[in-house]
Formats: structure tokens, sequence, C-alpha cells
């Protein structure tokens, strides 16, 4: 008797947080289902966060611009000189053999994803056909409070970015062929339905992916509010992280650690400072007499400490800010050099937090003069509602494996 493989459900995403919420959606999936067959196309970086939770089903496209060849030119240029275009076809026709071996797709990502999984979905030829397979589009990217109060010329001038800023029609024609669209915000769910997208709004991936604290920082605590510095996990850091550390030095009323997410030995020149390593994870910066530990594989400790002391967080990074804001941590953040967090993004992301996100000059007293400013008082209390209201609620991921399971 011929041995039969069950159908499989293709994952598709597009950069670090979305592989992210692929990989959580994946292992709710598995949660219910063990017997299926998982298939994980990443089409930015190495896909990490899918290992041991599913085969992957293409080649992998690392990045110099880390997944933002539109952040500025440079980054584009920087891309395409590492073979963009070759590797993006290939991923293209990876998509497109899956399609007689799989039972359904979803795509986790931009409209470049969906246009992907679309590929994946439709097993027949013709541009505009209806995909044949069930398709699901997990959308964090876009949201309408992106393009909040924007008037025609603002979106002129955020040209490279129109497409996170506002739901495109291409975007919409894919998704009304979608089973159904998840959004990151419910009023960008009532803006797809309004236009026949089969939209819903289950709550914040953001937060659904942030794991529980890591370890117990309670013998560092000393009792201060906490000050939480998220240089990110692009370059952003290599001019960022400075920044931050010259401004927790002017907080001395603050206990400022640092959520390092790459070996140590990546450390930007902190010019100085001394650096004393306290076990794998721990570094320890001294200036003077300020001193700040830097601490990896501690970013939720970090946030929660920040969240339970009533502290703040300084931040270039996309979504660690977004879940500082969820938890009530007001964010102050600043324009960086890039990959990611370049003015533009910067500004978006505002638009996004609202009173959540504070932007300075990328000077270590202008950061730390709005940190003061969000220690206390009514700027602080719009600061956490807006967080938590844009942000929403943790427990999105879990509900939508479980309508998947019922498409089964």
């Amino acid at each position: 008797m011929p041995l039969t493989v069950a159908p499989a459900t293709l994952l598709v995403s597009n950069g670090h947080a979305e592989d992210l919420i692929g990989a959580a959606l994946a292992r709710e999936l598995r949660r219910r289902r063990p017997d299926q067959p998982l298939l994980a196309l990443p089409l930015v970086g190495a896909g990490g966060a899918y290992a041991g939770l599913a085969e992957t089903a293409g080649p992998l496209l690392d990045m110099p611009s880390g997944g933002f060849p539109f952040g500025s030119l440079d980054n584009l240029r920087a891309d395409l000189r590492a073979g963009l275009v070759q590797k993006s076809l290939g991923q293209w026709l990876a998509a497109r053999t899956q399609g007689p071996a799989l039972e359904r797709v979803v795509v986790v990502g931009d409209t470049y994803a969906l246009g992907v999984g679309t590929l994946a979905a439709r097993q027949i030829p013709g541009a505009l056909a209806r995909p044949r397979l069930p398709l699901v589009h997990v959308q964090p990217l876009v949201s309408v409070l992106y393009g909040e109060g924007m008037t025609l010329g603002g979106h002129l001038r955020e040209l490279n970015a129109l497409g996170a800023n506002v739901f495109m029609p291409w975007e919409l024609a894919l998704g009304r062929r979608a089973w159904r669209v998840y959004t990151r915000d419910a009023a960008s769910a009532r803006h797809l339905a309004r236009r026949g997208v089969n939209a819903a709004y289950r709550g914040s991936f953001a937060l659904d992916i942030l794991p529980a604290p890591e370890r117990d920082l309670a013998p560092l605590l000393t009792g201060v509010p906490v000050l939480a510095l998220l240089p990110g996990q692009r370059g952003d850091a290599q001019t960022s992280l400075p920044v931050m550390l010259g401004a927790a030095c002017a907080l001395p009323d603050m206990q400022a650690l640092v959520a390092w997410p790459r070996p140590f030995d990546e450390l930007p020149p902190l010019l100085g400072w001394t650096l004393e390593e306290r076990g794998e994870w721990g570094v320890l910066a001294r200036r003077g007499t300020c001193s700040v530990w830097l601490l990896r594989a501690s970013f939720s400790t970090i946030l929660h400490a920040a969240a339970a002391s009533g502290g703040v967080a300084l931040g270039t990074a996309g979504t660690a800010n977004e879940q500082a804001a969820g938890l009530g941590v007001p964010v102050v953040g600043f324009p960086t050099a890039g990959p990611q967090y370049v003015p533009g993004f910067a500004v978006r992301q505002q638009r996004l937090l609202g009173a959540a996100l504070t932007l300075t000059r990328p000077e270590a007293s202008a950061a730390a003069q709005a940190v003061r400013e969000l220690l206390g008082g009514p700027q602080r209390t719009t600061a956490v509602r807006d967080g938590q209201r844009r942000i929403g609620q943790a427990g999105a991921l879990p509900q939508i494996a479980e309508e998947l399971g019922k498409m089964a």
C-alpha cells in the first residue's frame, strides 16, 4: 500500500517580526493538529524562527538592508548588488511549485508577501485566477492609523511608504480573494470590510509574540523606575546605542537596562565606556560614576520591569517599541542612520502609536529631557492609554489557529 502524505500548510512571511508571528502561529497549529506537515517560506532573512517547527520551502533571501530595500536609496542599491531580483524570482518559483502538496496558504506580511502567497494558492495559470486553496492573510504591517490625519501632500512626501500607510487597490483586490484577512487593529478591519474584504480583528500580534519574562532580574533591580533601552535587532544600534547610554547617564534617578539582541562581540564602539562581562548574558558598562547593564535574552524581562516600575523605554525599533507601548510603557525614540529607524519610519510609527511615542533629536540631552517629562503627570497617563488602546490585547494567534482548524 503506498504511503500517503497529508497535505501541508504553507506559511509565507517577510520580515523578522513576521517570521516570529508565523512561527507562533505554527506552534498553535501544531498543538491542534500534531500530524499536519508545515512548510515555511520566509521571504526575508534566514527564517530562524521556524527552526524545528516547519520545513523551509524555498531559497532564503538575507539582504544587507535587513528587509528594508526601500528605506533609502543606499539600501536599495546594496540589495540589488546582493542579488535581490534573482533570489526573489527563485522564491516566487518555489511558491508556484508548492501548490499541489498544500492544504492551505497562510501569509504573514505585506502586499508583496500576499502576492507570493496568492501564487502558491492558485495552482492554475492566469494572473487573475481565484485561489483554489484557502488563502489567509495575517496583516501585521499596514494600519489605517498610519495614515491618520495625513493630507494628500503628506502621502506624496512618503511615496516610498505609501503601501504601508494605506491599503492599496491591489492589496484590496488580493484580499477579496482570501478566505479571511486578519488585521492588527479594529479600525483597519472595519476599513477593509467596507471595501468588500472578509476582515477580522482578534487582538495584538505584537503582544502575542512577546515571550514570558526570561529570567529573574530582582537581584539587579534597585527599586527606581527602569529605563528600558531598545536599540533594535538591526544595524540602527550602531548609532543609537551610544546616544541611549549618554541619555541614561543624564537620568541618575532611573535604572537603565539595555535589551541587547545579538552576541556581545557585535556591540558598536562605545567610546569612553569600559565593558565588563558578567556571564554569558550580561555586560556591565561603566563611564565615570554611571553604570548600565547590557543584557541578552532578557528583552521581555526588561519590558515587564519597566512596566511594573512606572518606567520609560528609549527605542529605535519596530515591533519592540510597539510591544513596550502595548504593555503601557511610554516610548521615546529618535531617528538613526538606518537601516530601519530612519526619520520617515520614526514619524510613521508615531502616527501609529500616538502619544505613546515621543520623538526627539538624536542627542542624549534631548532624549533624557523627553524621558523626564514622561515620568509622571498627565503626559504619561495619555501615553499609557494611547499605547494600550492602539496596540490592543494579546490573544489573536490562538483564536486564528482555532478558526483555521475549522477550515479543515
